[in-house]
């Protein structure tokens, strides 16, 4: 990031003298007027590295609104083709903040916007290959499909029991894991790993 804070010193440098060229690490680029740099960035997230105090000083800070979740799912199912998008966008929206308040703390897991957009991509998916099935069941399958191989055993109850309360009687089908599961036993036995049949996909 030094290092990257050096060159776009340069570039600036470039832009304030009016110079139409420069040399730019060995080679001769045309300087753009219109040139601009900008840096997004989480303030405290999770496995985020510091900018270094020469990049910072070469940069304004501006404070940005945080997005409205609920309101951005709403729009993705209603293009994806759900009719109850805005209920089931709060429900979407409600079980990862209340897991990321409940939940065990673990550097994986994540319950922002990528989440949020991994499991609507899913849903517009199961959408086009089950148009005939419940929208709360497909929105649901997707919120487990997203976020279960990724939770520790203690999580998992809990999750559950988050989402059966948003989602109240609502049993989500048995996916079919046969082919997968042929599949890793098959690969166990070529690299001469013993498979253990007691392990469950839900």
């Amino acid at each position: 990031l030094s290092v990257i804070a050096q060159q776009i010193l340069t570039l600036n440098d470039a832009i304030r003298q009016g110079v139409k060229e420069i040399a730019f690490e060995g080679s001769q680029i045309q300087c753009v007027k219109g040139y601009s740099s900008f840096i997004t960035m989480n303030p405290g997230y999770a496995g985020r590295s510091e900018l270094p105090d020469n990049l910072k000083a070469l940069f304004r800070p501006c404070a940005m609104m945080v997005p409205d979740y609920a309101m951005i799912s709403e729009i993705c199912l209603y293009s994806y083709g759900f009719s109850d998008a805005r209920d089931l966008a709060r429900k979407l929206v409600k079980s990862l903040q209340i897991s990321s308040e409940q939940l065990s703390s673990q550097v994986h897991y994540d319950f922002g916007m990528r989440a949020v957009k991994s499991i609507l991509t899913a849903a517009g998916k199961l959408k086009l290959e089950n148009l005939q099935e419940q929208e709360d069941i497909l929105v649901l399958r997707a919120i487990n499909d997203v976020n279960l191989p990724k939770f520790v055993d203690a999580d998992l109850p809990l999750f559950e029991g988050i989402t059966s309360d948003l989602f109240l009687g609502l049993k989500v089908p048995a996916p079919d894991y046969d082919q997968l599961v042929t599949g890793m036993k098959n690969a166990c036995g070529q690299l001469m790993i013993k498979s253990k049949d007691t392990h469950t996909f839900t």
